[in-house]
């Protein structure tokens, strides 16, 4: 461990060292910028102070410097779901088309509606996404990547826009900042399918000797920089990102926003490419863990961490800045590429020890890393077990904001903001988890209810990782029992019973977001 580190621990000195302190006047302002960064794919156990073997010093700054919550909880097993409910208040599985959308769908969240971003932009705060998306750009189908796409981020919320419009594994293979591609040429038009190879271009099932990372399962169509995605695309040449750079580029224009609103309230929501496949570290990082890409991209994650932590202290705003780290779901290993992660991991637990991971109904799921940090307000080195999802962040900021928001909006995000400081110890009475088919479970005190669902036991392309699906209900005690593997249900019929019919009310009602604590 200690020489596959050391070019790590060479990284952080000289960066250290590049630290010049600026003489700048503090941000004149009462409400706190808010910073969320939201890592992909990262697992509860993938960073070292929830108990990793990989290194992540900036990350668990926050945890030092703030509050770490044990019992917090993505809104589902995927990307898209999580992020809509996420943005919108309201649980994913409640719109129709919200599960993991392809490359070229069109907007899920609709001009008007009430979002994370609208709230704060209301509350006099600048707002700025800066990375993946996953929830769709434009009106019609198929997108046109060649003149101004729209409805997106600007008209739900954002003041500014940089993204990746899906996810790196999918075309198209370009950001889109506000409206438009980035350097697109005119002359050299993008085209988008997910149904034909529309040129007849290379693709990495026919063309493999063209490939510098080898696809495992699916991601075998068109090739980019060496790396073949899910779905065809043809064009774009000179707007094509370059995979080792993503997370440089999201780097500097989330400093470059932070900059720019150095004087004024503003909340920059971050969404990292890494650590989600393909899992491209740039040369600074790869090689430095010995645990392969996977554990590379979790240093290179770490990084952007760092370089946010050090701008904010730069421009003296660290102390009237709230961040927010977290992950959209659970680990996966063998996600589309031969990459080494899960030959590799040697001690490293990214499930730590909870049962599924992406995809799945068990805990590894949905159960993620969750720290705030605010100097001299939030309380530093705290631990809590409080029961707390991201879904809440809408209703959240809208209360320590000063607004009311009608009870037919954001219908099952709840105001936990002093939870969300440290100033309070109770969470969420209950959750709502989601899984891939949509499948529900339900967690209430010490007990997870999973509902009854006929589908595999396995994920069904070649991931690795238990569904959770059963033809009979289970109920675990996660406070005995977190591993969950010894389902109660037929032990406790009348509590399996009384929490179905829980995960039913929710299910079928309208109304939900008004109280604190469920």
């Amino acid at each position: 461990m200690k020489i596959y580190l050391k070019s790590y621990i060479y990284l952080l000195i000289f960066n250290s060292l590049g630290l010049i302190p600026l003489q700048v006047k503090s941000q004149n302002i009462t409400s706190p910028n808010i910073v969320l960064i939201y890592a992909d794919d990262l697992g509860y156990g993938d960073i070292s102070s929830y108990g990793g073997d990989i290194p992540t010093p900036h990350i668990d700054n926050l945890a030092k410097n703030g509050l770490k919550f044990t019992n917090a909880y993505a809104a589902a097993a995927t990307c898209t779901p999580s992020r809509y409910a996420m943005l919108t208040g309201e649980y994913a599985w409640r719109k129709q088309g919200t599960g993991v959308a392809p490359g070229d769908a069109t907007s899920l969240i609709l001009p008007g509606s009430t979002t994370l971003p609208g709230v704060l932009q209301k509350a006099g705060y600048k707002t700025a996404v800066v990375g993946k998306w996953h929830l769709g750009l434009g009106k019609k189908a198929p997108v046109n990547w060649n003149k101004d796409i729209k409805p997106g981020p600007l008209e739900i919320g954002f003041d500014y826009a940089y993204l990746l419009p899906a996810t790196g594994d999918r075309v198209p293979t370009v950001f889109v900042e506000n409206h438009r591609v980035v350097n697109l040429d005119p002359e050299d038009p993008i085209t988008v399918s997910y149904r034909k190879n529309l040129d007849e271009g290379p693709t990495g099932s026919k063309n493999p000797e063209q490939l510098k990372m080898m696809y495992s399962h699916g991601h075998n169509q068109s090739i980019t920089n060496g790396i073949s995605r899910i779905g065809y695309m043809s064009g774009g040449e000179k707007a094509l990102w370059q995979d080792e750079d993503i997370a440089d580029v999201l780097i500097n224009k989330s400093v470059g926003f932070i900059e720019e609103n150095k004087d004024s309230p503003f909340f920059l929501y971050l969404a990292t490419h890494d650590i989600h496949v393909p899992r491209v570290p740039h040369k600074r990082f790869a090689g430095t863990t010995g645990k392969g890409a996977r554990g590379d991209v979790i240093v290179q994650l770490d990084y952007t961490v760092g370089t946010v932590q050090k701008k904010l202290k730069e421009l003296g705003l660290e102390e009237n800045s709230l961040l927010i780290f977290t992950s959209d779901n659970g680990p996966v290993l063998d996600d589309g590429y031969v990459d080494g992660a899960a030959e590799r991991l040697a001690e490293h637990d990214p499930f730590a020890n909870f049962r599924g991971g992406k995809y799945s109904t068990f805990e590894a799921g949905t159960r993620v890393p969750f720290l705030v940090q605010w100097k001299g307000k939030v309380k530093s080195n705290q631990e809590s077990t409080a029961l707390m999802s991201q879904v809440d962040f809408l209703r959240s900021f809208a209360t320590f904001t000063g607004q009311n928001l009608p009870k037919d909006i954001a219908i099952d995000s709840q105001n936990h903001w002093n939870t969300l400081i440290g100033e309070q110890a109770k969470g969420r009475k209950s959750v709502v988890q989601q899984a891939i088919r949509n499948v529900l479970s339900y967690i209430e005190g010490n007990y997870k209810y999973i509902e009854p669902h006929s589908g595999p036991s396995m994920v069904p392309w070649g991931v690795e990782i238990e569904t959770g699906f059963n033809q009979e209900p289970q109920l675990y005690n996660l406070k005995k029992d977190p591993g969950e593997t010894e389902n109660l249900a037929s032990k406790m019929p009348e509590k399996t019973k009384e929490m179905a019919a829980a995960l039913n009310k929710i299910r079928d009602s309208k109304v939900l977001g008004t109280s604190t604590t469920d």
